[in-house]
């Protein structure tokens, strides 16, 4: 990012075509990995509300590092071969966003619809009203984090990748200034992702505490 500042602020590229490459590759692959692993929290998510009686079976330390260490992995392969291939043009936007998307659009709409469901079922069962009440804060405090979740998420990247794939079929004559608009909102995903993920979820703001401390 610091380069990237630099380069945003000047207008220009001072440090070469080699470094230009690995700079770029090395972009690539941490933006890749940030979105691979909101992948993998949706996938987790899924498994804790629609397989909840299954979850500490299917979703152990050992799978949470295969599905950590894959991301790392598929990330890597698609940024520095790709890139260096010069192959990335057509496929970055489809691996790197639009494949994780709509694989999180699905999960995180199947867990609205079961959760939506469980808190129907318990709701028939109760006898006081204030648990309905409360159950319905549930609900629509859960439907607001996803929402939050996905539209961060697509809001951020999108208009990125759209033009990704807009700019190569247009001889990549896209403003600058309107182009580095696009990367430094994909950027700021990242710092919205810690705040969405530890403040509106207990479990993982209580790891973040543990962490620190």
């Amino acid at each position: 990012m610091p380069f990237s500042t630099i380069r945003t602020i000047h207008g220009c590229w001072f440090y070469g075509d080699d470094f230009c490459m690995l700079h770029s590759s090395f972009d690539m692959f941490l933006t890749s990995v940030s979105i691979f692993h909101l992948m993998c929290i949706a996938v987790d998510r899924q498994q804790a509300i629609c397989n909840p009686m299954h979850y500490s079976r299917n979703i152990t330390m050992s799978v949470a590092w295969i599905m950590v260490c894959a991301s790392w992995a598929l990330a890597a392969v698609f940024s520095y071969g790709l890139l260096y291939s010069k192959a990335n043009v057509h496929l970055d936007g489809v691996i790197a966003f639009f494949f994780p998307c709509t694989v999180m659009v699905c999960l995180y709409t199947k867990i609205f619809i079961v959760a939506k469901e469980h808190v129907r079922k318990i709701g028939d069962v109760g006898n006081c009203s204030n648990d309905r009440g409360w159950l319905k804060q549930s609900e629509h405090k859960a439907a607001k984090t996803l929402g939050i979740v996905l539209g961060a998420f697509i809001f951020c990247w999108m208009p990125f990748f759209i033009n990704s794939i807009i700019d190569a079929y247009i001889g990549f004559n896209t403003p600058a200034a309107l182009f580095d608009a696009f990367v430094w909102l994909g950027y700021f995903n990242s710092t919205l992702n810690p705040i969405i993920y530890a403040f509106f979820t207990l479990g993982l703001r209580n790891a973040f505490i543990l962490l620190s401390i």
